[in-house]
Order: structure tokens, then sequence, then C-alpha cells
């Protein structure tokens, strides 16, 4: 075996849905740039076809779709109509960040919609045409929220549990067919969700100073993860969550405590 080959996407077709900006924008670029045909997907769809232009002027080939996950039928119908599936990457997700005893039935409603049903239509879609075909990997983005949480957060949080749970069901259920299924958890990233939190300094400094790291992450940091879920390199990888936190669920506390 040559292992230099492990992350070479050559000859995959890949679909990235929320391809349009942040996490998704920056993952549809790192699989095009290791070898993988692109379908961008994006509820927006100039956002979408600004993504594939993106990897067209890389000399890469990449096509664009607009597609509401919320949507059943429309979720449907995309995935039957790429040409090709061998990976799918889901990214999409809203926030409405108050206390669980001041969130509306709408509210709620909305989070649920998006982040778990949404994500359930994607990944059942994606798990049936892959089952078929006996191969295939399915990456959902669920969040270190599904582990822990904060005030404000309470029915993210859930919905982030929810896919993760869901994917390792997934991964349980179409193991035998050949299918892989895995989450990636990111801690903060500087993405148009974080947007209202970078616009606090105070709230935005905390985040950085509670990681390992010290600092949010770039959504170009989601890239390598989400390439080797992809690739041969996780042949064996199935029901698994990747957290790419910079150390934040491993830090105790949000200050250095005198020792």
């Amino acid at each position: 075996m040559d292992y230099r080959k492990l992350f070479d996407l050559t000859d995959r077709h890949a679909l990235v849905i929320g391809a349009g900006s942040g996490i998704g924008a920056a993952v549809a670029e790192g699989l095009a740039d290791a070898g993988a045909t692109v379908a961008c997907a994006d509820v927006a769809a100039a956002a979408a076809e600004g993504t594939a232009a993106t990897l067209a002027a890389k000399g890469h080939a990449a096509s664009a779709h607009a597609v509401d996950i919320t949507d059943e039928s429309a979720v449907d119908a995309l995935i039957a109509a790429v040409p090709g599936l061998d990976v799918l990457v889901c990214t999409p997700a809203v926030n409405v960040r108050k206390p669980l005893l001041e969130t509306s039935a709408a509210e709620f409603d909305k989070v649920i919609g998006l982040n778990l049903r949404g994500s359930f239509f994607v990944m059942r879609a994606a798990g049936r045409r892959m089952a078929a075909q006996g191969r295939g990997s399915i990456i959902l983005f669920s969040s270190i929220r599904s582990l822990t949480v904060e005030p404000g957060q309470g029915v993210y949080a859930a919905t982030k549990a929810g896919t993760l749970q869901l994917i390792r069901a997934l991964a349980a259920e179409l193991g035998p067919a050949g299918v892989r299924a895995n989450a990636i958890a990111p801690g903060v990233v500087e993405t148009p969700l974080t947007a209202p939190i970078k616009a606090k300094p105070e709230w935005y400094r905390a985040y950085a100073e509670k990681s390992a790291l010290q600092r949010w992450a770039q959504p170009s940091e989601m890239v390598g993860p989400a390439i080797y879920l992809a690739s041969d390199a996780a042949s064996f990888v199935t029901g698994t969550l990747t957290i790419v936190d910079g150390g934040w669920t491993a830090v105790d506390g949000r200050f250095t405590p005198p020792l």
C-alpha cells in the first residue's frame, strides 16, 4: 500500500450542504483540493454558486445547487440529482440564544426544524443512496454542545446531541452495507453563526480564553478532519465524534487557578 495516497479523493464525488459560507465553504474547497468533484449546495443559491466558482477558478470540477434542508422533498431531489455521491458533508445550523424558560415554541421549532429534522432528512436520503451502491462516507457537523452546555444554549445543544446519536445509529445500521457515518464537533469557530459573540469583545475574549490554545478556530481548521473522515485514512472509522475544539472540553473552568 502507498500510504501517501490515504487522503487522496481523486475520482470521488462529494456533496457539501452549507457550502455557501463558513465551515461548509472551507470544506468544499478542501475536498476539491484533495481531488474530489464537489457539488456545492446551500439555501442561498448565489452563495453556493460563489463557492463553486471559486473551485472552478482553481481548476476543480464543481457544481452549485440550491436546497433548504427543512424541505424533505427538496433534500430527496438533491440527493437523487447529483451524479455521484461518495461523500456527504452537512453543516447548516441555527441558534436562538435564550434561557429555556424564555424560549417560545416557535423558536424551539425553528432550531429543531433545521438542526435536527433537516439533518435527519439529509442523512436518510444520503444513507439510502449510499447503501444501495455499497459505499460512502456521511459526515455531519455536530458541536461540543453535544457534550457540554451553558446557559442559553439548551435547545441548540439538544439538537447537536441528537445529531450525534442519529449518526451513531446510522453507523450501526449502514455498516454492513459498507457506509460509514461520523460527526465532527467544532469548538468556537469564526463563522456567521457566531458573529453575535464576536461583536461583544468581553464574550469573544472569554470564549478564546476557555480553550487550551487561547483562541478561536477558523473555518479552514475544520477541513483536515473532514478530509480524513471522507478518505481511506478513516476506512475503519464509523460512529465516532471527532472533537476539534482547541482543547475546550479538556480544560476545567474558565480561568487558571492559583497552584
